[in-house]
C-alpha cells in the first residue's frame, strides 16, 4: 500500500480534551441573520456530517472553545431516516435519498430498488447550467459523495463509481481514494482520462489561484480517505470548501456543492469519543466558514445535516463516590457500533430556507432543492 501523498498546507493538530472532566459551557451569543436578498437561491450547498445526530453536535457545546457555528440558524427540522429495506439506513441508502428524492435499498448508489439508474439534483443542476462539485473526507468515491454523481449496484464498487467523474456532471471535487483512479483493477488511469476531458487534476492543494485556470478541476489527496483530525489531517476541509466555492461561483448560472464530514461517522463505529468530537468541530469550523459566505452573498442556500446518527452517542453522566449520579461531568458513551434509527436534525439558512422546517422524509431534501432551482 502507498502512503498517503503529502499534504501541502499547514497541518491543525486537533488536541482533544479528556472525555471524563467537567467541562465549561460556552455562553450563547444570540446571532440575528442579515436580510437575505433573494427569494429563491442562485447557489446551494448542502452540507453533510456523516453519522450526526442531536449528541454529536451537542458534544461541541462542551468540547469546544467557541460557540458552535450550528446555533447561527433559526430554520432547523428534523429528518425520518429509513431506507427502503431496512428500519437502520447506510450512507449508500441515505445519500441517494439526498441525492435524487427516491427510497432505496441499502448499499445502493444513485439507483432505485430495482437497480435502475436514477437521475440526482447534481446532475439535474449541472443541466440546468449550474456549475457542480463534491468535497468529501473519505474517498471521494465513497457513499455519500458517490451518490450525487454514479449509478452503481453497491458502495463497495468503488473503482466502478470512480467512473462516474467521466460523464462531465462534476466540475470540481476533491477528497482521497486516488487509488480508485490509478491503481485499478482493470488496468485503467482514470487520472489521465479526466484530463482528456479538460481536468486539471491536482494531489496536493496548491492550486489556490484566484480564478483556476481550467473549467474542471479535482483535488486527490490521499491513496484512500484523508488522515482523521487528531492524526494532523489539518485544515483540508476548509480549504478545499473555500477553493470550490471560489471556483464554482464564477459561473453567472450558480453553483451546486455537496459538502461531507464523513469521519464523524468513522468515529462513532469505533466507539472513539475523541475522534468523533475532534471530526465535529472541523466540521462545524468549516460550517461557519460557509455561513459567513451564504449571508453576505445574500443568494445562497445553506441545508446542513446528517445521513443518519452513528454509534448511538450519548453526553451521559457519570457516577459518583456516593453511587449517585454526577451531573456536572459528561461522560461520552455509545451503545452501538453501528447505525441507529434516530430521526437526525437539518438546518437551513438563505432563500427558501423555511421549507426545511418541520418533520419530514429524507427524499425530501431533494425535492425541496428541485422546487427551490428548477421549478417554474
Amino acid at each position: 500500500m502507498r502512503t498517503f501523498i503529502a499534504i501541502a498546507f499547514a497541518s491543525f493538530i486537533f488536541t482533544c480534551i479528556s472525555c471524563n472532566t467537567t467541562q465549561e459551557v460556552i455562553p450563547v451569543k444570540i446571532v440575528t441573520p442579515k436580510k437575505i436578498k433573494a427569494k429563491k437561491p442562485k447557489n446551494v450547498i448542502l452540507m453533510i456530517a456523516d453519522g450526526t445526530g442531536l449528541s454529536q453536535i451537542s458534544s461541541g457545546l462542551y468540547y469546544g472553545k467557541k460557540q458552535l457555528n450550528y446555533e447561527r440558524f433559526n430554520d432547523i427540522g428534523l429528518i425520518k431516516t429509513s431506507a427502503s429495506d431496512n428500519l437502520i439506513t447506510d450512507s449508500a441508502a441515505s445519500a441517494t435519498a439526498y441525492a435524487a428524492g427516491v427510497k432505496t435499498y441499502n448499499g445502493a448508489i444513485g439507483v432505485d430498488t430495482f437497480k435502475n439508474p436514477v437521475s440526482t439534483i447534481l446532475e439535474e443542476l449541472h443541466d440546468a447550467n449550474f456549475s457542480t462539485g463534491v468535497i468529501a473526507t473519505s474517498t471521494i468515491t465513497h457513499a455519500t459523495p458517490g451518490s450525487f454523481y454514479a449509478h452503481v449496484d453497491y458502495r463497495k464498487k468503488e473503482d466502478e463509481i470512480a467512473l462516474g467523474f467521466l460523464n462531465g456532471k462534476v466540475n470540481f471535487f476533491a477528497g482521497g481514494g486516488l487509488d480508485h483512479f490509478i491503481a485499478r483493477k482493470d488496468g485503467r488511469n482514470l487520472v489521465q482520462e479526466l484530463q482528456a476531458r479538460n481536468f486539471k487534476i491536482d494531489t496536493t492543494l496548491r492550486a489556490n489561484a484566484t480564478v483556476l485556470s481550467s473549467k474542471n478541476y479535482g483535488f486527490l489527496l490521499a491513496d484512500k480517505g484523508m488522515p482523521r483530525m487528531i492524526d494532523g489531517r489539518g485544515d483540508f476541509l476548509g480549504r478545499a470548501t473555500a477553493l470550490g466555492i471560489k471556483h464554482l461561483k464564477q459561473d453567472k448560472d450558480g453553483f451546486f456543492l455537496m459538502v461531507e464530514g464523513s469521519q464523524v461517522d468513522w468515529g462513532g463505529h469505533n466507539n472513539d469519543a475523541d475522534y468523533l468530537i475532534g471530526e465535529l468541530l472541523d466540521f462545524d469550523d468549516v460550517l461557519g466558514q460557509v455561513l459567513d459566505f451564504a449571508e453576505k452573498d445574500g443568494e445562497t442556500l445553506v441545508i446542513v445535516t446528517a445521513d443518519h446518527e452513528t454509534g448511538g452517542f450519548t453526553l451521559a453522566s457519570t457516577s459518583n463516590e456516593n453511587g449517585g449520579s454526577d451531573y456536572d461531568t459528561i461522560n461520552p458513551t455509545f451503545s452501538t457500533g453501528g447505525h441507529s434509527a434516530t430521526m437526525v436534525p437539518v438546518f437551513a439558512y438563505g432563500p427558501g430556507s423555511g421549507k426545511f422546517r418541520g418533520i419530514f422524509e429524507n427524499t425530501e431534501i431533494y425535492h425541496k432543492i428541485k422546487a427551490l432551482t428548477l421549478a417554474r
